[in-house]
């Protein structure tokens, strides 16, 4: 049985998420401590009694998603299983940031300090109300490709987010992400959503945000991953510390390429993943992706012990 462990991006994010593992494991609540005295606040608060919209939060959402994750696998080391029993790690978008951190490249406290930065970043890059996404559905990555050059006219509009077979998330100037969405019904798109977003992730809109980060990174230490971190916008294995301080500033702009990055871990042998945090979007998705993948959600005490009993 070889596994990925996989963390989760924004939107996964819920009231309450982590605290029980925060009061079953006290290595997971000293990451929700950590967290806190990295942003100088009580983000645990927001996260366990505050108000959704606050969570939501770009800024928010991407450090108290990373803290959940990262007190998954503290619960889960707790109970004898190790970031090195996967043979890699992967993230959507800000899991990314999560994965690394996992994986000891990231301390908990820098990854918490550039995620706020990424979502102060990632939230200011356009005003609100100017950029959007929408969810494509039923149309592959390359139909959707050519929506959105045909919705461009002269606008950015980009497929940000290949996330799965029947799901491509396109980003950009808010009038062109509404033709594309559009456009994608006409040429027989199941369905287009645009998501409840605040910025347009993921595309050139992005550059600032990019800038912002390239700045934030070059000022912290990345040591080489435990186990390989498989990159969203190359799909591939990297391990060199500098090659993912680059790559974790393409990404603000680039595609997050998690179709291909789950084909390249089931080409390399994978077939299990463990979600390690909040909810279970990655996992629906990589069952769409490919079927021979058995997927498994660790956000509770109750997760961590049935994953961790079937290991003994």
């Amino acid at each position: 049985m070889t596994r990925a462990f996989v963390f989760p991006g924004q939107g996964a994010q819920t009231i309450g998420m982590g605290k029980a593992l925060a009061e079953a494991y006290p290595a997971a609540q000293a990451v929700f401590d950590e967290v806190d005295e990295a942003l100088g606040e009580k983000l645990s608060s927001l996260i366990w009694e505050g108000d959704i919209a606050d969570l939501t939060l770009t800024q928010n959402a991407q450090p108290a998603l990373m803290a959940t994750s990262i007190a998954a696998m503290r619960a889960l080391e707790a109970e004898g299983v190790s970031v090195t029993d996967a043979a890699f790690v992967a993230g959507h978008s800000l899991g990314e940031y999560s994965a690394l951190a996992a994986a000891g490249a990231l301390s908990v406290a820098d990854t918490a300090r550039l995620l706020r930065t990424r979502g102060q970043a990632m939230q200011s890059a356009v005003p609100v109300g100017e950029g959007a996404m929408a969810a494509i559905l039923g149309l592959d990555l390359d139909a959707v490709r050519a929506v959105a050059e045909e919705a461009a006219q002269g606008e950015v509009c980009q497929a940000a987010n290949d996330n799965d077979p029947t799901q491509v998330v396109v980003s950009g100037a808010k009038a062109a992400v509404e033709r594309a969405a559009e456009i994608a019904k006409e040429k027989g798109a199941k369905r287009a959503v645009m998501l409840p977003v605040s910025a347009p992730f993921h595309c050139a809109l992005m550059q600032p945000a990019a800038d912002v980060m390239a700045e934030a990174l070059a000022a912290v230490e990345i040591k080489a991953p435990a186990v390989p971190l498989v990159a969203n916008v190359r799909a591939e294995a990297v391990t060199d510390p500098d090659l993912i301080r680059q790559l974790l500033v393409e990404q603000v702009t680039g595609s997050v390429r998690w179709r291909e990055s789950v084909q390249y871990m089931a080409a390399q042998g994978v077939t299990e993943t463990w979600e390690i945090g909040a909810g279970k979007a990655l996992s629906g998705m990589i069952r769409k992706i490919n079927r021979d993948i058995a997927g498994k959600a660790v956000g509770t005490p109750e997760d961590v012990h049935k994953v961790t009993e079937a290991e003994s």
